[in-house]
């Protein structure tokens, strides 16, 4: 991903039809006549407010995993899309189903890939036992069996440390509860080989050598699979807006992602978006700037203005502490009514203490602190979203796991649908569309011993059919 971004920029410079305006913040869209037509931005470097008309606008802005204390995203991916289609009427979709990889350096976030495991990385505890045996994931081997172990998929291995924090058997870090992830007996050589990042990674943000210590690891929130209700061509139900990437919700990725099909996502339907941006554009014609229009963006233009000079006594970086915990510890790997109750009560708090910030920089250029208070309030509609979406999915499903006992199994009579969270005068109005089952039904996932038995029973009925023919 990283080496696709910086080719697509170099390319993207060839071309002098393509007017770019780097770092720029958007803050709204425009919407007039039930279409989209624009976008109102702040110009970093400058400070100045300035608003882009157009026929189409496509949001590429990816995922919200800041809303959650730990997490591998980077520091610009706050939902920002999200809540600018959200405020305009386009649904979030399947905003419950976050998903957790379970290995990120606790202090940063920063990911330990599954390179690691793949390579022959073991997960073990405090005592130093490979614990993931001991939910559905083993018999634990020296050889490394696909969907065994420290191969299974990325929420198991999450869940088991769950439950392995809840019985004592994790190390306390300032950073929270770790475990490790061990790779000495891979060896130097083959270490530097196959993982050299990874090891510069590790001693440079955690001080450890992956080469002669364990590596402390713990879940950390990868990927959002819910985001703006899109159709298949990229399109959202506000026509002129189009999402792509991880701030849409395409249906690809269901209720849980397997890994890089995000990368495959966002190279197809990049394309399509572009496609079809550009052929609704031709079909409109020349956009007509009406006086409307011009005054609907100076209104928010005039809105970033008075943001800046609010008066308050509530700070920004408190708001935003207390509410990644608050998503941490309420609406994290496992939920239940309870906690989901107390996490939606608690955001409600801080969004009335929103109302309340002051942005002590006044400056004009590079003003971080404004940029910040954007962000937040993004932040708490997003979290908002996935926590009545949450609280009102009472089944297990993917990433989405119920405590409750009632509540621990999928329930496809009930939920075999999709949650659209709809904004409705800043509350959150839950509606359901349902799934478009194909080719593939959903059924029960198998991992470990359980599944070994399945391919040993599927391989003896084929054994038996051939034989009778």
């Amino acid at each position: 991903g990283f080496h696709i971004l910086h080719t697509l920029f170099q390319t993207s410079l060839q071309f002098e039809n393509i007017n770019r305006f780097d770092e720029y913040f958007s803050t709204e869209l425009l919407v007039e006549d039930g279409q989209c037509k624009g976008v109102v931005c702040i110009d970093i470097k400058t400070g100045e407010a300035k608003a882009f008309v157009a026929n189409a606008v496509i949001l590429a802005t990816g995922g919200a995993g800041r809303v959650y204390q730990f997490n591998t995203n980077g520091g610009i991916v706050t939902g920002d899309g999200m809540s600018m289609a959200y405020r305009k009427g386009v649904a979030l979709r399947d905003m419950e189903f976050v998903q957790y990889h379970p290995t990120g350096l606790p202090s940063s976030g920063i990911l330990m890939t599954e390179g690691c495991r793949g390579e022959g990385g073991l997960l073990v505890n405090k005592d130093g036992y490979r614990y993931l045996q001991d939910y559905g994931l083993g018999p634990a081997t020296d050889k490394l069996v696909k969907k065994q172990m420290e191969l299974g998929p990325r929420d198991r291995l999450s869940q088991a440390f769950w439950h392995e924090r809840q019985k004592g058997r994790t190390v306390k870090t300032e950073y929270g509860d770790v475990v490790y992830l061990d790779m000495t007996h891979l060896g130097e050589a083959y270490l530097m080989e196959r993982l050299p990042l990874i090891c510069h990674l590790a001693e440079q943000f955690e001080g450890v050598n992956p080469v002669t210590d364990p590596v402390p690891v713990r879940p950390a929130v990868h990927y959002t699979m819910g985001g703006i209700r899109t159709n298949l061509d990229t399109s959202t139900s506000l026509p002129g807006l189009y999402a792509v990437g991880e701030c849409a919700s395409s249906g690809l990725h269901g209720a849980n992602r397997l890994g890089s099909n995000s990368l495959a996502e966002f190279c197809v339907f990049g394309k399509v978006a572009g496609e079809t941006a550009a052929k609704f554009t031709i079909e409109k014609g020349e956009l007509t700037v009406t006086d409307s229009l011009k005054k609907q963006a100076q209104a928010a233009i005039d809105g970033i203005a008075k943001l800046r000079q609010q008066k308050g006594s509530e700070k920004i970086a408190d708001i935003r502490k207390a509410l990644t915990l608050t998503m941490e510890d309420h609406c994290g790997i496992y939920r239940e009514q309870s906690l989901l109750q107390k996490g939606l009560d608690e955001v409600n708090q801080l969004i009335e203490r929103y109302k309340h910030i002051e942005i002590k920089d006044k400056t004009e250029k590079f003003n971080t602190e404004l940029l910040a208070a954007y962000e937040l309030g993004m932040l708490l509609d997003v979290a908002k979203a996935m926590l009545v979406s949450a609280l009102n999915r009472t089944e297990s499903r993917g990433a989405h796991q119920r405590l409750e006992e009632e509540y621990t199994e999928r329930d496809d009579e009930n939920f075999l649908k999709h949650s659209l969270a709809y904004f409705d005068d800043g509350e959150v109005r839950l509606e359901y569309e349902p799934v478009n089952i194909t080719r593939s039904q959903p059924r029960k996932r198998v991992y470990g011993a359980e599944l070994e038995a399945q391919h040993k029973a599927m391989e003896e009925k084929a054994a038996q059919e051939a034989e009778a023919k």
